[in-house]
């Protein structure tokens, strides 16, 4: 791509930058919104804005010839774009900010530590993965979304977010989230597929100043936590968890832990 994606925007709070900003991201086949509202409440004092991928929750029905070589650095391009916007309403313009991101945005948030780690203050990486397995599976799902359908995700993402017992237990988070799924543009999510079917950051990793914090889910299978403690190690992360009973979608299955989690790297001082 030659120019950064349009990527949803969702001003959670926004006061100004007297408070820290923190920028959430989303998992692949999710609305920022479904996957992290029951968390944004227990965040106080702070501002928070999250991002949507291409054709999902707020973001523009993209046209497919703009997605083309969609890349997760170009997704991070466009994230830095957002915050842009967001920063400038704020008053703190090229200011350094808090991100935390889920599985594909979880990618994002560890191609901005890599890559531009002077922009982030501290970064929580949940239920992702410095590479999301052989790049076939991925080709193949872009090519039965395109043409058929988010909605044939449907059975194979309800198995894969969500941990033993939940769809019992919340029956209307589920909802919630498969909904968000069953919405997204066919187009924006191949391209998303693609993106994560090239993504190997592996080889980049290396120990970084910005604190990190990373979260696994017991149970997930996309991101297991063997994935996320490789992750810690390489970029040297201050604190590793891993969730009990809790599968790919952290924030929506255990929010209160995952706010907590996050409060707390809010409170990490910054060493540079």
């Amino acid at each position: 791509m030659t120019a950064a994606p349009t990527l949803g925007v969702v001003p959670f709070a926004l006061t100004g930058a007297a408070r820290p900003l923190l920028v959430l991201g989303p998992s692949l086949g999710t609305s920022v919104t479904a996957l992290w509202q029951d968390v944004v409440p227990l965040l106080t004092d702070v501002d928070v804005v999250g991002w949507d991928l291409p054709g999902h929750g707020t973001a523009p029905e993209p046209r497919p010839a703009d997605l083309t070589g969609l890349t997760v650095a170009d997704l991070a391009r466009g994230v830095l774009d957002v915050v842009e916007q967001v920063q400038a309403e704020r008053g703190d313009p090229g200011a350094p900010f808090w991100y935390a991101g889920v599985s594909a945005g979880g990618a994002v948030g560890l191609h901005l530590l890599l890559e531009q780690p002077e922009r982030l203050r501290g970064a929580a990486l949940i239920c992702t993965s410095a590479r999301f397995g052989d790049a076939r599976p991925w080709l193949d799902r872009a090519h039965l979304v395109e043409t058929a359908g988010t909605p044939t995700q449907v059975e194979g993402s309800a198995r894969r977010w969500f941990g033993p017992g939940f769809v019992e237990r919340r029956p209307e988070t589920v909802l919630r989230l498969l909904g968000s799924l069953q919405t997204a543009d066919r187009f924006g999510y191949g391209a998303v597929c693609r993106a994560l079917a090239e993504w190997d950051a592996r080889p980049r990793l290396a120990a970084t100043p910005v604190p990190i914090v990373t979260v696994a889910g017991e149970h997930d299978a996309p991101a297991p936590p063997a994935a996320l403690a490789e992750i810690a190690r390489g970029v040297g992360a201050a604190r590793s968890e891993v969730l009990d009973g809790v599968a790919h979608l952290a924030p929506a299955e255990a929010p209160e832990r995952v706010a907590g989690l996050v409060r707390d790297l809010l409170t990490t001082e910054v060493t540079r």
